[in-house]
C-alpha cells in the first residue's frame, strides 16, 4: 500500500509528533502548581494545559506536513482530510497519572487508513521510550539505543500475566468478564494505563483487557502490538480500532482462550 519512501516519510512524521509532544508534556509533568480540568460534570476526567498544548503542537506539525490528512483528537476532535488517511491522537493519555506524578502516561499516535492503524506509537517520555509498530516491524527506541521487539510466546492462560485499569473503568458486567478472566491466570497487575499495551508488545506481559475506550486510546497501543505479533480485538472478535471493550494478547492462541470468555459477557 505505501511504498519505501512514504513508509519512511510516515515514520518521521510520527517521530516528529511524539518530539514536540515529549517536550511539551516534560516541561509540564510533576511541576509545581499544575492545574487539572475536570470535563465531566459526574465524576471526574482531567484534563491540562499540557494535554492541550501537546494536541495542538502535534496538529501544528500536521497542517505544515500532511495538510491533506485528516486528524482525531482527544482534545480537538476531528478535522476531515482528502488522503484516506487519518492520524488518531491522545497527547497524554492517562492523564490521572500524569498529575499524580506517575509516569505510566504516554503519548498515542496512530495512522489509520480506514480499517485500523498501519502505524502506532506510545511514547512515555519521562522514562525515554518510543515504542514503534509499523510495516512489518516493531521497535523500542530508549536512551538513545533501539532494537526489535516482539511478544511473548505464552500461550496458556493459566501462566499468563494480565494487565487492566479495571475496576477504575467498565460496567459490573464488563467487569465480571474481566474478572472470569483474573481467576484463571497466573498474575494480574492494575493500571499503568497504555504503557501496558507497551509492556505487553515488548513481551513483559501477555493480556491487556479493558473496556469503554476511545478511538484514540487503542490506535497507537494496537499499531504497536500488532507488529509485534500480537492480535487486538474487541470481546466478540471484531476489529477493535474505533474502542469499546479490548482484548489484547501476546499470540493468536492465548487470545482465543481468553476470547472465549469474555465473548459470553459480549454476547
Amino acid at each position: 500500500m505505501f511504498s519505501d519512501s512514504e513508509q519512511r516519510e510516515l515514520l518521521d512524521v510520527a517521530n516528529a509528533l511524539a518530539d514536540a509532544a515529549r517536550e511539551i508534556t516534560l516541561r509540564y509533568f510533576r511541576s509545581a502548581g499544575l492545574q487539572a480540568d475536570n470535563k465531566l460534570e459526574a465524576g471526574f476526567d482531567p484534563v491540562t494545559i499540557a494535554d492541550r498544548e501537546a494536541e495542538l503542537a502535534i496538529r501544528e506539525i500536521l497542517a505544515a506536513r500532511r495538510p491533506n490528512d485528516a486528524i482525531l483528537g482527544e482534545e480537538f476532535g476531528h478535522k476531515a482530510g482528502t488522503s484516506g488517511l487519518t492520524w488518531v491522537i491522545d497527547p497524554i493519555d492517562g492523564t490521572r497519572a500524569f498529575i499524580s506524578g506517575i509516569p505510566s502516561w504516554g503519548v498515542l499516535i496512530g495512522l489509520d487508513t480506514g480499517n485500523g492503524p498501519v502505524l502506532g506509537v506510545v511514547d512515555q517520555p519521562y522514562m525515554d521510550e518510543r515504542f514503534i509498530g509499523g510495516f512489518g516491524q516493531a521497535r523500542l527506541v530508549a536512551h538513545g539505543e533501539a532494537r526489535e521487539i516482539a511478544t511473548s510466546d505464552c500461550e496458556n492462560l493459566g501462566a499468563a500475566t494480565l494487565m487492566t485499569t479495571f475496576p477504575e473503568v467498565g460496567s459490573d458486567i464488563e467487569r465480571s468478564g474481566f474478572e472470569a478472566i483474573r481467576d484463571r491466570v497466573q498474575l494480574t497487575r492494575y493500571g499503568l494505563d497504555c504503557y501496558a499495551y507497551a509492556l505487553l508488545a515488548m513481551g513483559q506481559i501477555d493480556l491487556v483487557i479493558e473496556a469503554g475506550l476511545n478511538a484514540y486510546d487503542v490506535q497507537g497501543p494496537i499499531g504497536v502490538i500488532q507488529a509485534a505479533g500480537g492480535v487486538v480485538t474487541d470481546w466478540q472478535g471484531q476489529a477493535a480500532h474505533n474502542g469499546g471493550r479490548i482484548l489484547a494478547a501476546a499470540n493468536a492462541g492465548l487470545h482465543a482462550q481468553a476470547l472465549a470468555i469474555l465473548s459470553r459477557v459480549a454476547d
